[in-house]
């Protein structure tokens, strides 16, 4: 579709203070804002519709309730009872949030979709579009890599030069939006008990109990099933020992988890489905990276190898605990975003 509309946006509008400042933002720099509210089932949109409303912005609600249940939920909840540690905000973006809001975009003929996330999109000499991370505390560049390359020349990040969330509640406070005020949202939107053990339960999904065991295999007690584990976890094993106690593996096929005395580390790792954001990097022999293996500013210098099937990580000095299902996301120095995969 050609995108005439070049002052024409497509704004993520949750009800929460970073979506609504985005908006108004984006109104600053002289762009028309359509907000869209992507309702889980016969969630309250109050504070999005009081937001647009506010703003003077045309407003949209967008079931996302099938495509969310049927490409995040289930296989989350599929992923943590066989031993692995999804982060369902990774697939969500890329396969149901960005995808309905550029539906959207493209209905209407805007050129640019936008989101309050946390991050920056660059143009590079070449006139590629490229994500880069953000200077802000809470960057959120790692949930974002998954993105589909041709999405990119038509992102905007309204907060991604923000250095902290503080003077994102002060703008909105400033301008009169309410939800200055507002809470931050919960870290996974679908789990409303916030324990994701209760969720993946309450869908009657429940692995059995099973056996704790150290490295040589003696038991040392039970556990409550292995959806609700991860590698590296030290709290909430309750089982007595000289020292303190970490997950070192998830064993689906016996049933058990692994504890050791020693925080788990990794010389290197195997990362499948690699997104190579930028695409040169992919026939290279190997390149070296900042690489993050969990969602925090914690980067570990490696050397990655592609391979056919994803890419080989080798960290300069063991990286603590990378999770299985969790995601591997190469940097540059420069913090541009160049791929990333899940870990093996």
């Amino acid at each position: 579709m050609d995108h005439t509309n070049d002052k024409a946006v497509v704004l993520g509008l949750s009800g929460g203070v970073d979506s609504a400042t985005a908006a108004l933002r984006l109104q600053r720099e002289g762009f028309s804002v359509t907000g869209v509210f992507l309702a889980n089932g016969d969630a309250s949109d109050e504070d999005a519709r009081a937001a647009a409303q506010r703003l003077g912005i045309d407003y949209r609600r967008v079931d996302m309730t099938e495509l969310l249940e049927r490409e995040v939920i289930a296989p989350f909840c599929r992923d943590f009872c066989a031993g692995s540690t999804p982060i369902p905000c990774i697939n969500c973006n890329e396969r149901v949030k960005f995808k309905l809001l550029f539906a959207v975009a493209d209905e209407i003929g805007a050129r640019w979709v936008a989101t309050g996330h946390y991050a920056v999109m660059r143009t590079l000499p070449n006139g590629e579009a490229a994500l880069y991370k953000s200077p802000a505390l809470n960057d959120q560049s790692y949930m974002l890599y998954r993105l589909r390359p041709e999405w990119l020349p038509r992102l905007r990040f309204p907060l991604g030069d923000v250095p902290d969330k503080s003077e994102t509640r002060a703008l909105a406070a400033q301008s009169g939006l309410s939800a200055a005020k507002k809470p931050d949202s919960m870290e996974i939107c679908f789990i409303a008990c916030g324990d994701h053990g209760d969720f993946i339960e309450s869908r009657g999904q429940t692995p059995p109990p099973g056996e704790f065991v150290d490295e040589q295999g003696n038991v040392l007690g039970t556990h409550r099933g292995i959806h609700r584990y991860t590698v590296g976890q030290r709290r909430g094993l309750g089982i007595a020992a000289e020292g303190r106690l970490y997950v070192k593996e998830i064993d689906a096929a016996r049933n058990r988890v692994v504890l050791t005395l020693t925080d788990p580390k990794s010389a290197e790792l195997a990362a499948r489905d690699v997104v190579w954001l930028d695409r040169s990097l992919q026939f290279c022999t190997s390149f070296h990276a900042f690489v993050r293996i969990r969602h925090s500013r914690m980067q570990y210098p490696a050397t990655v190898y592609p391979t056919e099937s994803g890419a080989r990580v080798v960290f300069d000095a063991p990286a603590r605990a990378p999770s299985p299902g969790q995601s591997a996301v190469f940097y540059a120095s420069d913090g541009r975003v160049l791929g990333g995969g899940f870990i093996e």
